[in-house]
């Protein structure tokens, strides 16, 4: 490392704190069986060698051998041990960051178990160490870090939105003091949302503070501190993934809620449910949920009265990967649609198998890759046209964005709905 820039001795370092077990094992088993490639929704749309996750697997894993290895320090070449170079970093920038949405398949059918997705991160660490993540993902999460959420949404822009909202509110359900509560101290839940509800998907808050409505829900939403998303979870930053995780774990101690509600966002879920707690060194003193555990609870407990007469038109669902493969929330999205709509049909495969959409691991976020995001995402067009389905559903704004240029590009003449805007429909108030 003598006479390495500084910044690529942080990173090295950086690399050099991660080197437990777990990574350690993971680093030293890939036996390049190919199952891998055949899960990748990259490489089965562009059977290019580079676009193999064990290709990415060995990028992190040839740093290892030329740092932490004899051989690799004395016979490189020999034993795949690379350089963290310039062209390492390029290497690494274009298909850590260009060509993988993290998603877990490829993990799934790995004949031997690594966990790719985790030394994705491992990697996309170090560059974020070098200042190399790509200039669009870094913006969203120095907004998130700048002003609590990643659209830079003023306060008083949300409070206008929530406000008219809460007046469609009020003529849907034929009540003067229906309302959507803000900021308010020791209520059971305290929602969240993603920024792009308020900013494009209004219906979405609709949608909810419908059913919450209907279920007499005790709960309230934040004006300040309200944003589901992580994009340093994709960024590899830890410290700012800590500092946004924080902005939620700080605000529910100032409202002392009981639950906090995660929006429909498959890497908020995984990022503030199961990361946070290690980012921040603390555990929660609150119940987390997602709004679908939610929802489905409402409709166990009789709380909300559905007709699935309502919603006719033939519904399929896509499984959102860090909420479905990466986060366990299976069953509870069908148990909704099947309560809510006439004819639900899955996808194929569906579940833990289904395909990644290409919209998840910041790559919406991420202009130079738009080309390879859409045609890694033929995949997913293709099982959405053999379900003969006229209504999608998504239960993460990540996926809903990738999924609606899908339906463009591949004219697939669907339409693209949350899981909250499907129940809502099917309510019956009264």
């Amino acid at each position: 490392m003598t006479g390495m820039p500084d910044k690529r001795q942080e990173a090295l370092r950086r690399f050099d704190s991660k080197l437990e077990g777990r990574l350690l094992t993971y680093l030293n088993s890939c036996v390049h069986c190919g199952l891998c490639g055949e899960s990748c929704h990259y490489y089965l749309t562009r059977p290019d060698e580079r676009y193999l996750p064990a290709r990415k697997v060995d990028l992190v894993a040839g740093i290892y051998r030329r740092y932490h290895t004899l051989a690799g320090r004395l016979v490189p070449r020999l034993t795949g041990a690379r350089d963290f170079d310039e062209a390492t970093m390029h290497e690494m920038t274009d298909l850590l960051f260009g060509a993988c949405t993290m998603c877990g398949r490829c993990s799934m059918h790995c004949s031997i178990g690594i966990d790719i997705a985790f030394l994705v991160r491992t990697g996309r660490a170090m560059l974020a160490d070098m200042g190399l993540v790509p200039r669009e993902l870094q913006s969203t999460v120095d907004a998130a870090l700048r002003t609590g959420n990643n659209m830079a949404i003023p306060r008083d822009e949300l409070v206008d939105t929530l406000t008219w909202l809460e007046e469609d509110l009020r003529m849907e359900v034929n009540d003067p003091q229906a309302v959507i509560p803000l900021d308010r101290k020791g209520r059971h839940i305290v929602y969240t949302l993603n920024p792009r509800e308020p900013k494009f998907f209004p219906l979405s808050i609709s949608a909810m503070a419908k059913i919450f409505y209907a279920a007499k829900e005790d709960w309230t939403l934040s004006t300040t501190s309200y944003d589901v998303t992580n994009y340093a979870y994709y960024s590899g930053d830890d410290e700012a993934a800590a500092d946004i995780t924080n902005h939620l774990y700080n605000e529910m101690m100032v409202l002392e809620g009981e639950k906090i509600v995660l929006a429909e966002c498959g890497h908020g879920y995984r990022s503030f449910r199961w990361e946070g707690p290690e980012w921040i060194k603390k555990p929660y003193p609150f119940q987390v949920v997602t709004c679908l555990e939610l929802m489905a609870g409402y409709i166990r407990q009789g709380r909300v009265k559905l007709d699935p007469s309502l919603n006719k038109v033939p519904v399929t669902l896509h499984d959102p990967c860090n909420l479905v493969r990466l986060g366990g929330i299976v069953e509870e999205p069908r148990f909704i649609l099947r309560h809510a709509v006439e004819t639900f049909i899955e996808m194929i495969p569906n579940r833990l198998d289904n395909y990644c959409c290409g919209g998840g691991g910041g790559q919406l976020s991420m202009s130079d890759y738009n080309e390879r995001r859409l045609t890694a995402g033929r995949l997913k067009a293709d099982q959405i046209r053999r379900t003969g389905a006229r209504i999608v559903v998504a239960p993460c704004h990540n996926c809903i964005d990738q999924l609606i240029q899908l339906n463009q590009e591949y004219k697939l003449g669907v339409e693209i709905k949350t899981v909250g805007e499907v129940m809502a429909d099917a309510i019956v108030l009264g």
